[in-house]
């Protein structure tokens, strides 16, 4: 009786699946993912390891030792040689310059390329070699680490005694799929109980049951079958699509990096790819946040034109009828200055070679140098700022050069050939804020000058005198072009003065609470009633094919926005030359200088009204793009007036503010932001980023000042620039230049997205069998022609993608991955199941199938579904490839090779680490029967039919612009082919003719005709026949 049970037992029990079934891909799963997640974090370990590990001079005991970076400790003395690298925070004690100063870039900080000076502490700066240094003995006091990059508050004492939406789509799929396991499990443990509810199926008469089993607990023994069905029907989840789905993501991004399109011959560099996890999400982006200087322009300052109390200075043109020294000349607008004029134009001149923090980078000694030597000397100058190099540069093509700084002493050449000393008293040093810097010089005559440069909104109204209106005219006129402009002012000091000034100056310095506003507060005192003189317009160029980038970025139906710390005028004319403003653009102001004249409250509705009055009631879509039946507007917002948006309102909200921005946002085709601090730039991502919508956002830069909006975006970009590689680090993909992000995004995201698409629907498609037929159906059958369908497919061309845009927005907003699309192929898998097994049970039932008259078992009938099964998938995906290489041929056709070689080999020997083999012969036993193989040609084509008859009809009846695109290339291929099948017929029709009429010729004569003949060149056989003058060829 025992026996018998056991029997029963195994035969209710019995099933493909096993532990080892069950592990073996969840481990192989967790195995390469691990690998590929291993990998990554040993890139990154080693590039860690790069930096940890590099050497650095320090001094110990009077000697310079070399140690690692690693093991460097507070309150060690490090030696920075030229062009390395601070290995951590230091402070400035001495260098090698006689002035005790030192040219920095601080690119990996804040992405500026250009050199800061910096000076070294009073006490220390005298000090030269390691005995010295090491014979220090100082304490520093400063405040505790604060996030303000550009502030540093402390003291040192010398004592001197010594001295950092497919996802979505998948879990929420994978979710549902789960749901049907679940479903599944328990309507199977719900119908095995009613089938048990009559006694004699419950207990039949060779299976009875023991008493501890009559008395075990009905819901205890309910629950283990709901977990056997759980385990018995675990393979409708496809857990072999998470480690196909990261092999796809992670070798598709050397498809990007491979691109040659994408590199940048100038600096020999290519695009880079720091997580290849966000791939498809290139196809999915709403929003495109770009910085301006250095993304959108070049970043490279050139000196146009100066105005000096309303005359315009331009390089290289004749200037009050004389050409002067050294350059071609100077164009001048109005009439020649005359006394008083002349000595403004030469304190211009005088402020610019002045009023700066560039140092010259030159080793040769002014002093031995003759005055014919001076004039044709070329300085290479660097400084913090590429505009300050740039007027410097310009002022030197109209006369005076800037020769150096020594012993505190500024050199210059005037346009006589004569070197004036300027005695450098103090510098009032640039900042955002004030948006002006000052210096205060002692001429060689013993007057006291404050030069002070800025821009326009921060000069004049502090000027007393001058001919403003002239010049204010003139620096808006320039703006509007697009050119950077500063005004420059000054005003002379009586010794009295100075005192006054040297000693407020002097309070500040040295406070240690409060010092920031305190020298804010001193420079407002001292700032003030100034003499005007002129202006500076300054060139930055737009980068190669901006235009073209954003013109198709918007046709794509992306919103692009440009986050700028740049004025108003300057970015506004950089926005129309680069097209993100049109001519018939209305421009929407909402800024400081609005709200001054009206409310923020009224300002926004006054807004609202307006883009909604053409627009109706109907917010425009966020792909609406370039629209031609809706008006355009542009908006232009700068950073006072999004803080006052963002500000909470005295009730305690801003929801209703930053709902009605977003909502006057959303009906406008581009957006400038102006006079942005880089945590401005992130809050207006992060602003977009969680509205309502929830759009893609895609954040670009090229400074360590757009990192924080980089990071705050979903995908972040970094180009590869002048400011440092700061931003690449911290970016998701890195390109050289804003014209490859083209490219990037309607070529590469859009093939990321539509292959990662059809690979996860597929794998919910082609969701089972023998335990190794079920290990290796989703790792080897039908795993590498979807791997390699996701890495190489192209159902348009990369040319198309790039001449239409507006193919990008029939895959936008997870276009390919909606319920629509997952419905459709959920159906497509339970009809062809269905197929499969009720058509084979059908077909093979109770037949005759085999020569002996035998009829299919289990096995060979389960083989037979397989066998349709793999075919079934693996043609289905055949039917869906438009690019076809070898590469898919080999898998695509092979895999199906493979899997009846497999076949052959599984059943066909016997294993003797088996311990049984249930399928030995079977597989064999099919390929003997004719009706099996009519009934697997039959049941693959009726499994094939519905996809290929909704492709057909879907194709002609609602076509999407994809699909218009791929018939017009069919079409255009089709009649390429016919004109080349045309010349061939018509050459082959002339080489017949010309053939018949030889065979003519040579008959008339009575020769032999050799078939080589046939083959020999037009003129030789012309040669040929020249002998036969009775008849003519």
């Amino acid at each position: 009786m025992a026996s018998v049970e056991r029997m029963q037992e195994l035969l209710i029990i019995d099933t493909p699946t096993s532990p080892v079934t069950s592990g073996l891909p969840l481990l192989f799963v967790i195995t390469v993912t691990a690998i590929k997640q291993g990998y990554e974090d040993w890139l990154r370990h080693k590039a860690d390891n790069a930096i940890n590990q590099y050497p650095v001079h320090f001094i110990q005991h009077g000697k310079l030792v070399r140690k690692q970076s690693r093991k460097l400790r507070v309150g060690d003395i490090v030696m920075v040689k030229e062009d390395e690298t601070f290995p951590c925070d230091l402070i400035f004690l001495s260098s090698s310059r006689g002035d005790g100063t030192c040219f920095v870039t601080t690119t990996s900080l804040d992405g500026e390329s250009s050199h800061k000076t910096y000076y070294a502490v009073q006490d220390t700066k005298a000090f030269h070699n390691e005995q010295e240094i090491d014979a220090l003995h100082a304490t520093i006091e400063c405040e505790q680490p604060q996030p303000d990059l550009y502030k540093f508050v402390g003291r040192i004492n010398v004592y001197h005694d010594r001295n950092e939406p497919t996802a979505r789509s998948m879990n929420v799929f994978l979710i549902v799929y789960l749901c049907i396991l679940i479903s599944k499990a328990l309507i199977n443990t719900v119908l095995k109980y009613v089938w048990q509810s009559e006694p004699f199926r419950d207990e039949p008469w060779y299976n009875q049951k023991t008493e501890p089993e009559r008395k075990r607990n009905l819901f205890l023994r309910a629950f283990t079958d709901f977990l056997a069905f759980m385990v018995l029907f675990n393979y409708i989840i496809p857990v072999s699509m998470y480690v196909t789905v990261e092999m796809q993501k992670f070798l598709g991004s050397y498809f990007l990096t491979w691109d040659e399109e994408m590199f940048d011959e100038d600096t020999g560099l290519g695009p880079l790819v720091n997580t290849s996890d966000l791939n498809e999400e290139l196809g999915q982006i709403e929003y495109v946040f770009t910085d301006k200087t250095g993304t959108l322009t070049e970043n490279n300052m050139e000196f146009i034109e100066c105005c000096i109390e309303g005359h315009v200075y331009v390089p290289h043109v004749i200037c009050n009828g004389q050409i002067l020294h050294d350059c071609t000349g100077i164009d001048m607008i109005d009439s020649s200055p005359g006394g008083s004029g002349k000595e403004r134009e030469e304190l211009f001149f005088r402020a610019l070679c002045l009023c700066h923090t560039v140092q010259v980078k030159d080793d040769d000694s002014v002093d031995g140098l003759r005055k014919s030597q001076l004039s044709k000397r070329s300085c290479i100058y660097i400084s913090s700022s590429p505009d300050e190099v740039a007027l410097v540069e310009g002022i030197q093509r109209l006369g005076y050069t800037y020769l150096r700084l020594k012993d505190n002493f500024m050199e210059i050449l005037n346009r006589e050939n004569n070197i004036e000393k300027f005695e450098l008293l103090e510098v009032l040093s640039f900042d955002s804020v004030r948006r002006r810097m000052s210096v205060i010089v002692k001429s060689s005559t013993g007057d006291i000058f404050l030069f002070c440069k800025g821009a326009d909104s921060s000069i004049f109204p502090r000027v007393k005198e001058g001919k403003i209106e002239q010049v204010r005219s003139r620096v808006e006129r320039n703006a509007v072009e697009g050119l950077r402009t500063l005004c420059v002012a000054y005003k002379k000091l009586t010794a009295e003065e100075y005192s006054n000034v040297q000693k407020l100056l002097q309070n500040a310095k040295l406070a240690l609470q409060d010092r920031d506003k305190k020298l804010a507060e001193v420079y407002e005192k001292i700032e003030r009633d100034f003499i005007l003189l002129g202006a500076t317009a300054v060139e930055d160029r737009l980068q190669e094919k901006a235009a073209d980038t954003i013109e198709a970025l918007q046709k794509a139906g992306i919103k692009v926005w440009v986050l700028t710390g740049d004025k108003m005028e300057t970015a506004a004319a950089t926005c129309y030359a680069c097209k993100l403003f049109r001519r018939n653009t209305q421009i929407l102001e909402l800024t400081t200088k609005k709200i001054e004249e009206q409310s923020l409250h009224d300002v926004l509705f006054d807004l609202s009204k307006t883009v909604l009055r053409h627009n109706g009631s109907l917010t425009r879509d966020t792909f609406s793009g370039l629209s031609t039946d809706m008006q355009d507007y542009g908006l232009i917002i700068d950073g006072a007036a999004l803080s006052l948006i963002m500000k909470p309102r005295q009730d305690g909200s801003s929801g209703n503010y930053r709902e009605l921005f977003l909502e006057i946002c959303r009906n406008c085709s581009a957006v400038l932001c102006c006079r942005m601090a880089p945590l401005q730039k992130a809050q207006i991502v992060k602003l977009i980023k969680l509205s309502k919508e929830h759009p893609i956002t895609l954040a670009i830069g090229d400074g360590a000042n757009d990192v924080s909006m980089i990071l705050e975006a979903h995908v972040g970009i970094g180009i590869i620039g002048k400011e440092g590689r700061q931003a690449a680090r911290n970016s998701d993909y890195a390109i050289p230049k804003f014209k490859h992000l083209k490219k990037m995004l309607l070529v590469h995201g859009h093939f990321y997205y539509v292959r990662i698409s059809e690979l996860v629907q597929y794998f919910f498609y082609k969701t089972l069998y023998d335990t190794a037929y079920l290990t290796l159906y989703n790792i080897s059958f039908t795993s590498l022609p979807i791997l390699f369908y996701g890495l190489m497919e192209q159902h348009v061309s990369a040319d198309t993608l790039k001449r239409e845009p507006s193919l990008y927005r029939d895959v936008a907003k997870n276009a390919l991955l909606r319920w629509r699309a997952f419905i459709y192929w959920t159906f497509l898998g339970v009809f062809d199941a269905a197929v499969f097994f009720f058509g084979a049970y059908l077909l093979l039932d109770n037949t005759v199938v085999t020569s002996n008259g035998q009829v299919f078992g289990n096995w060979t009938f389960g083989t037979v579904v397989f066998t349709v099964l793999v075919f079934t998938v693996t043609l289905k995906l055949a039917l869906d490839t438009h690019y076809w290489t070898w590469i898919n041929h080999f898998v695509i056709w092979g895999s199906l090779v493979f899997y009846i070689i497999f076949s052959l080999l599984w059943g066909g020997i016997i294993w003797p680490f088996l311990n049984y083999q249930r399928m030995y012969y079977v597989f064999m036993q099919m390929l003997s029967s004719g009706p099996a193989w009519l009934g697997i040609i039959l049941l693959i084509t009726v499994s094939l039919l519905p996809d290929v008859l909704k492709k057909v009809l879907c194709r002609e009846l609602w076509p999407t612009a994809t699909e218009r695109i791929q018939t017009r290339a069919l079409l255009h291929h089709c009649l390429e082919s016919r004109e080349k099948l045309g010349s061939l017929a018509k050459y082959l029709r002339q080489q017949h003719e010309w053939g018949a009429e030889c065979i003519e010729a040579l008959s008339g004569a009575h020769l032999r005709i050799h078939t080589s003949c046939l083959s020999e060149k037009p003129k030789i056989q012309e040669q040929r026949l020249q002998q036969f003058p009775s008849k003519k060829v």
